[in-house]
């Protein structure tokens, strides 16, 4: 387990014209939005933790439950599109695919006309796996949700949206609002390399 030390390292902080700034200059603590920062930080540590211990049962990881969540969500996805979404190398998505598929969560089907595309299914197991996962996060949003006035959750996701790169929320926003449907156009991002 990994020791957290909340002991100060340094007072200073680098500002965009790579000078040295005393953090506690007036000033410039007004300027960095720490506690967003770190509430974003902690929200996300916990809302990936929950699925963490379930994944971890099969010896997966969180880039199993990305692969999982987006293969259930998006039945006959092409290999191609999934990379695009995930901003992921090839290779990664090959070892984690390569886990799932030989455990029998994902199965990979030819498809109808080209028979070299690799579509990707959720098999029963992995449906349930992939439903059980986000149910377990969709009780933690529930519970932070029903602390907030009534139009709460569209403030969430509208700044949730506003948080994506301003050149991908179309894409983003087609994703997640209407199910996928193979070979028609999603996400053009190239993998991170």
């Amino acid at each position: 387990m990994t020791d957290v030390n909340f002991k100060k390292l340094t007072d200073d902080v680098i500002s965009p014209d790579g000078t040295t700034v005393d953090q506690g200059a007036p000033g410039v603590e007004e300027t960095l939005p720490y506690d967003l920062i770190e509430l974003l930080f902690f929200a996300y540590r916990d809302f990936t933790a929950d699925p963490d211990d379930q994944l971890a049962e099969f010896g997966f990881g969180r880039a199993h439950h990305r692969v999982l969540h987006f293969v259930d969500r998006n039945p006959g996805i092409m290999v191609t599109d999934l990379l695009s979404i995930l901003r992921i190398t090839k290779q990664s998505l090959g070892r984690v695919l390569k886990q799932l598929v030989d455990q029998d969560f994902i199965e990979q089907r030819a498809g109808p006309i080209d028979r070299r595309q690799r579509l990707l299914h959720t098999t029963t197991k992995g449906h349930d796996l992939a439903i059980r996962l986000a149910a377990l996060q969709a009780q933690r949003l529930e519970r932070a949700i029903n602390g907030l006035p009534d139009s709460g959750a569209d403030t969430i996701r509208q700044f949730l949206f506003q948080m994506i790169d301003e050149d991908m929320r179309a894409d983003v926003a087609k994703l997640v609002n209407k199910k996928y449907k193979p070979g028609a156009p999603q996400p053009s991002v190239p993998p991170v390399r």
